[in-house]
């Protein structure tokens, strides 16, 4: 094959890629599994292994539906940076502004670009008062995170929020919009379609269910998340539901559309979503050297070193050195993605003009997940055999 069919990757490597999600399925550590690899636009690969429901012996196809869990926040910071083309308000905007009752109880400094760094000092998990079945309704979760007090100065220390910060954010959005849509159909009109993602939405659209994957944990082992907890959002999400940190389904095909977005720049088939400015913006490390506190437990557990949070708007970045990380220990320092809880990444190397999306059925835990993602991800980059020059627009 010559040096630049499929995309100037190795099909024997990419083969070998598939053989290793194969036997991770064999050997039980998730059910299945559809991928992506993509090259200068073009898909190389893609791939559907396994069983989208063990339970009910049903076989993983192309077009499933999966939970993206943590990638909505990826999906939902694309509407915020869109805001912020148009001038609705910038990085440094204040939320007080918008939302007057969030100011209060330490939060009036609390900016949009503390948000969308991790580093608004907000109560990262659900609120105390919060019951779990209001986890998907976007004005009740801001209504509680707005009464709770600051946990720690913003700015200061980089600790993921896993729920409240999007909901905040995309609160904001809506007030903008005066009201007159919900949070799922600013997506659908300005993001979805636009881009084609005619198989994505926040909550479970009622013509998605038949193809849905449900989220069942397979790895139990104690870690970040309540394995309880991730199961009942099979029963938590209807087609009303709007969790904008992590209840949106999709496709593995349509997440790739959105980051061939990304990769070019904001545009699409000739649809720009996004300016390029506002994507280098989001896509550069705005958290120094601070550590990611996320991680304190699976350095505890895992014995893993300290290292850089590296993140951009929302988005995670590879940054340097050798650390765990789910982008790969190969991939370019520039590489950024979006990973959902235990199941799903997506990644985008500029350098070599790279794109790869994972969805898995079968949570497993955290740490595991990331060393199973970085497995996978340097095996992408292994595929790479010509010179990597990019002819992406970022």
């Amino acid at each position: 094959m010559g040096k630049n069919a499929n995309g100037g990757l190795d099909p024997d490597a990419l083969s070998r890629l598939r053989g290793v999600v194969e036997k991770d399925i064999a050997q039980g550590l998730y059910d299945g599994a559809v991928f992506i690899v993509g090259r200068h636009g073009e898909i190389a690969m893609h791939e559907a292994i396994g069983h989208a429901d063990l339970a009910n012996k049903r076989i993983a196809k192309k077009n499933d539906v999966f939970h993206l869990m943590s990638i909505t926040k990826q999906l939902t910071t694309a509407i915020v940076l869109l805001a912020i083309d148009r001038g609705e308000f910038t990085l440094t905007t204040q939320v007080k502004e918008i939302i007057p009752e969030f100011g209060v109880k330490g939060k009036q400094k609390i900016t949009v670009g503390h948000l969308l760094t991790h580093t608004s000092g907000i109560n990262s998990q659900l609120p105390f008062l919060l019951p779990v079945d209001k986890i998907a309704n976007i004005h009740e979760l801001v209504e509680a995170v707005s009464n709770e007090p600051l946990h720690y100065l913003p700015g200061r220390m980089v600790s993921y929020n896993a729920t409240t910060a999007h909901a905040v954010l995309a609160e904001m959005v809506c007030r903008l919009d005066g009201g007159k849509r919900p949070f799922r159909e600013i997506l659908a009109e300005e993001l979805f379609g636009p881009l084609g993602m005619a198989d994505t939405s926040l909550g479970l659209r009622h013509d998605l269910a038949d193809r849905r994957v449900p989220i069942v944990v397979r790895d139990t082992t104690p870690g970040l998340f309540d394995p309880l907890l991730l199961e009942s959002m099979n029963a938590l999400f209807t087609e009303e539901s709007e969790f904008p940190a992590g209840g949106a389904i999709a496709t593995a095909l349509d997440v790739f559309r959105f980051a061939e977005m990304l990769r070019q720049g904001g545009e699409l088939n000739g649809a720009r979503v996004l300016s390029r400015e506002i994507i280098r913006t989001a896509i550069t490390n705005h958290t120094g050297p601070l550590p990611n506190h996320l991680f304190d437990y699976a350095r505890e557990m895992c014995g893993w070193p300290e290292w850089p949070a590296y993140l951009g708007l929302s988005f995670f970045l590879r940054g340097e050195g050798i650390f765990p990380t789910p982008l790969g220990i190969n991939t370019s320092p520039g590489t950024f993605a979006g990973l959902g809880a235990g199941s799903t990444i997506f990644w985008v190397d500029p350098e070599r003009d790279l794109t790869f999306v994972c969805l898995t059925a079968g949570l497993i835990e955290e740490s595991a997940s990331i060393m199973r993602f970085q497995r996978l991800s340097d095996m992408v980059v292994a595929a790479v055999m010509d010179d990597g020059i990019s002819t992406g627009t970022l």
